[in-house]
């Protein structure tokens, strides 16, 4: 299978099982584009007449042309069969019950009071409520436990606003450092945050300790505003951008994300994403909402059709900042086509409700944090394991190929699947399609190749 499209001057062809990506001219991208379903002489003839009266374009160009795409097709760079569909399964039954993240709930509750919260506010459709030490605890001790033989283990401190528990994070991760070597671990934490609560204190510890660290700016003050407000109302853009300026200074500007949300309000967040870049920030991330379709901040089907506009257009920006030195990073064009990840990821995809699992403030386990408070999606919790070993092995049959419509889907190997969160939460089902999310995906991946190919232009 592969995929050709036309973005910003190039034309690119991918071809999807063995990754490559070649940036052509508009006459191999004709002819790869029949290669396929016509013989050489058909190829010829149609695009002769197609390109009649062009003096460089000859039977002869069209001929070598046609041979070119055939040694490309020899090598394995295009129309490469796919071979990976019986090891979709294989890959995760051999990983077996091996457990390498945790996404620790340490609380469940929030200073803010967005309206478009998948999370309720933090409570997660229950009681509000800070995990213990005693909890977080023995959640690093069922890590260990369950990792097998893996070194490197990932913590992410997560609510609500983990913030309002600092004192219990900080000592969850003195306990880890405390263990890890004698367990041959090595735990890598990060944190994500509105900022209201971000002091010299916590500045200083994520600093040390925190591999990564998640803000969250929706980014133009009218827009982070709207939606981003304390129990009284009040917007919270202005407490919190002098706190991530000074955080982001303070880690040399690395390691770290601005994370935004835009909805029905804002489809044209390019603007958004252009105001963080402005105040300086340079990792930067942007998702759609995830909401119950009738919600009033849910994408309309003419939102949709604009973010994709939207999606090129910082494509392009992008490009031209960079050339003008002041490039930033969007994470869903982070693609990489060279060491990219190996076949299992691919296939595979982030391992919800097997690798990875959210432990609540009670140690209940669920597959991540999208599902906590969905008791039909508890597995267990961190005294017993899992339990619900049934609901496991759904989880572990999620993959590129689970889907019957993502067969044909050229970005399979790319988005591994999609997320059985937004699967779930658009289908009642962790197999099913988001349809709209899938469209964006596939866009997402055009605009990073055509990135790619703009770059190596440069070169």
């Amino acid at each position: 299978m592969h995929h050709q499209y036309k973005l910003n001057g190039y034309n690119i062809v991918l071809d999807t099982c063995s990754g490559a990506v070649h940036v052509v001219d508009d006459v191999a991208y004709d002819v790869i584009e029949l290669y396929q379903d016509h013989s050489k002489e058909k190829i010829i003839k149609t695009l002769l007449e197609k390109y009649s009266g062009k003096e460089d374009v000859t039977e002869s160009d069209l001929s070598d042309c046609y041979d070119d795409v055939t040694e490309l097709k020899e090598d394995g760079q295009l129309f490469t069969p796919d071979n990976y569909e019986n090891l979709a399964g294989v890959f995760k039954e051999k990983s077996g019950d091996v457990v390498k993240a945790l996404c620790l709930h340490v609380a469940h509750t929030c200073n803010l009071n967005c309206s478009y919260c998948f999370a309720s506010q933090g409570k997660y459709h229950g009681d509000r409520a800070l995990m213990s030490f005693e909890t977080g605890k023995r959640a690093l001790d069922f890590l260990i436990e369950n990792s097998g033989s893996r070194t490197n283990l990932e913590v992410d401190f997560f609510g609500g606003e983990p913030l309002m528990n600092w004192d219990v994070v900080k000592k969850l991760v003195q306990y880890a450092r405390s263990i890890e070597k004698q367990h041959h671990k090595n735990f890598r934490f990060t944190l994500t945050t509105n900022g209201v609560l971000i002091d010299d204190d916590v500045i200083d510890f994520c600093n040390k300790e925190m591999s990564n660290v998640v803000l969250s700016l929706d980014g133009r003050k009218e827009i982070h505003d709207r939606f981003r407000v304390d129990y009284a109302g009040n917007g919270s853009y202005d407490r919190i951008v002098p706190k991530f300026q000074k955080l982001v200074k303070a880690r040399g500007g690395k390691n770290y994300y601005m994370r935004g949300t835009f909805t029905h309000a804002n489809p044209d967040f390019t603007n958004d994403v252009f105001h963080m870049a402005d105040l300086g920030f340079t990792e930067l991330s942007m998702e759609p909402v995830v909401c119950n379709p009738k919600d009033p901040s849910a994408l309309t089907e003419e939102d949709i059709q604009t973010v994709m506009e939207q999606y090129e257009i910082l494509a392009k920006e992008m490009i031209k900042r960079d050339k003008e030195g002041r490039g930033f990073t969007f994470y869903h064009y982070m693609i990489d086509l060279e060491g990219g990840p190996c076949i299992y990821k691919r296939i595979s995809g982030c391992g919800s409700g097997t690798e990875y699992m959210a432990v609540t403030p009670w140690g209940d386990l669920y597959p991540c944090h999208q599902f906590v408070g969905e008791q039909k999606y508890k597995l267990g919790d961190i005294w017993n394991g899992v339990t619900n070993t049934e609901l496991r092995e759904d989880f572990r049959k999620c993959n590129a190929y689970a889907r019957e419509d993502c067969k044909d889907c050229w970005a399979r190997l790319y988005c591994s699947g999609g997320c059985a969160a937004n699967s779930y939460h658009a289908t009642g089902s962790i197999l099913g399609i988001y349809e709209p999310g899938c469209r964006l995906f596939r866009k997402r991946i055009e605009c990073a190749i055509m990135i790619k190919a703009a770059e190596s232009n440069e070169d």
